[in-house]
């Protein structure tokens, strides 16, 4: 696991200024206090220089947890008045990047189909992508066939299909 962790590491320091560059933001979400102090040195790093981005939101979880964010947010709130507007916002003081926003493409990598309490509130409406390419393996020609494929479907976020619906 150390060397996969400084492979990691290695990628932030490298592709830090190509992210800033394309507008993307780079948030790394998870339990952060069992992350090595030089691997949280540059997701800080990275998170920083690319806070402004607005192109894109990439989020990668490490040591996450749905569960244990959505009940972190919940203490939080201590309301049972709590909107789900604030409950995003306070989930997303959890997991160290402001507001949760949804999110539009869920990639899932390493053969599993499941969400595997990753970012359940947020993926409430998430368009599902699977492939058995694990994480290190993961390269543009398949982000490309994922983008792909997302485009092509409709996006109802619960409504019926448009053919079912007239």
């Amino acid at each position: 696991m150390g060397a996969l962790l400084a492979l990691f590491r290695r990628y932030l320091d490298a592709e830090r200024a190509r992210l800033k560059d394309q507008g993307i933001r780079l948030s790394i979400v998870g339990r952060r206090d069992r992350i090595p102090l030089s691997l949280l040195a540059a997701i800080e790093r990275c998170e920083h220089e690319t806070a402004a981005g607005r192109a894109m939101h990439l989020r990668v979880a490490i040591d996450y947890s749905g569960r244990d964010a959505s009940l972190h947010a919940a203490r939080l709130a201590g309301s049972a008045n709590v909107t789900r507007e604030r409950f995003a916002e306070l989930l997303g003081v959890v997991q160290h990047g402001g507001t949760a926003r949804d999110v539009d493409l869920l990639i899932r990598t390493g053969g599993e189909n499941r969400l595997s309490d990753f970012l359940l509130w947020e993926c409430a409406y998430a368009e599902l992508w699977f492939t058995q390419r694990a994480w290190p393996d993961f390269n543009a020609e398949v982000l490309r066939s994922a983008l792909e494929e997302f485009g092509a479907r409709e996006r109802r976020f619960g409504a019926l299909p448009a053919a079912a619906a007239g």
